[in-house]
């Protein structure tokens, strides 16, 4: 029998099918694995923010509207701004994963982290002002001393969270997802009952929701720091800190990443 028959031209065919049908739910199943741990952490990360509001939104109206101001004034202007920059680390340690260029994802981390942090204070000095800033463009001045109080507040958890984005992208670019989401689920987990005593039982009332959101950001940041620091998986990846980090000559690299990523974001 000829290989040119229609008969085993079919088979071929449908065994060719069904391969591609294979790799398409393989590759399906390895994109879920992937995406479902990302999408959960920045669900979890969203909800330190949403479970401080609704803690305090048994205190009162004012209390619930200075919070909720602050929250939205502190997204646009902090966080959102600092999620852009550290968006930079996807192209940088991506193309150093794929060139198998190790020790640079290290490297770029410790880069991104430098120039978030000079980025967050001038960022704390905005937050430090937010009951005139809000003031002035027309809003009610007792919600914006309540908000003002609550930014101030909120200020140290601005560089945890400058962290904690490059330390997500870092592990994020190696497929290592799950300890970001160990990380989130106990942070999320804690946070609830640090809440509650820290807006009912300490005595704080709203502004206590803002220092348990900050110590919140920190706790993340130092799950993940252990982990990176201890754990095999990252020991090809991170060797401490390196002088090369700080080399200026490559600071403008970053930038011309991080500053299109920046204004894409926000």
């Amino acid at each position: 029998m000829s290989l040119d028959t229609p008969l085993i031209v079919e088979e071929t065919k449908q065994n060719s099918k069904e391969e591609d049908k294979r790799e398409l739910i393989e590759e399906v199943k390895k994109q879920l694995w992937l995406s479902g741990p990302l999408v959960s952490v920045s669900l979890l990360n969203f909800g330190i923010d949403l479970i401080s509001v609704m803690f305090v939104g048994h205190l009162g109206e004012l209390t619930l509207s200075g919070a909720s101001m602050a929250t939205s004034f502190a997204t646009v202007t902090g966080f959102s701004l600092l999620a852009g920059m550290a968006s930079a680390l996807d192209t940088l340690c991506g193309q150093s994963y794929g060139a198998k260029q190790y020790r640079m994802l290290g490297v770029h981390t410790q880069r991104a982290m430098f120039i978030l942090m000079m980025a967050a204070i001038p960022l704390a000095i905005i937050w430090a002002n937010t009951r005139s800033i809000l003031i002035f463009l027309g809003q009610d001045p007792e919600i914006s001393t309540e908000a003002g109080n609550y930014a101030k507040l909120m200020v140290p958890g601005l560089f945890g969270y400058g962290l904690l984005q490059c330390l997500n992208r870092f592990l994020q670019t190696q497929n290592i997802v799950f300890p970001m989401l160990f990380g989130a689920v106990l942070t999320t987990l804690l946070h609830i009952p640090l809440c509650w005593i820290m807006v009912y039982k300490s005595g704080l009332g709203g502004r206590g929701a803002a220092i348990a959101n900050l110590i919140s950001e920190w706790l993340n940041v130092i799950i993940l720091s252990l982990y990176i620091k201890f754990s095999p998986s990252c020991k090809n990846t991170w060797h401490g800190f390196s002088k090369e980090a700080l080399a200026l000559n490559n600071i403008p690299i970053f930038l011309k990443l991080a500053i299109p990523s920046t204004l894409m974001v926000w």
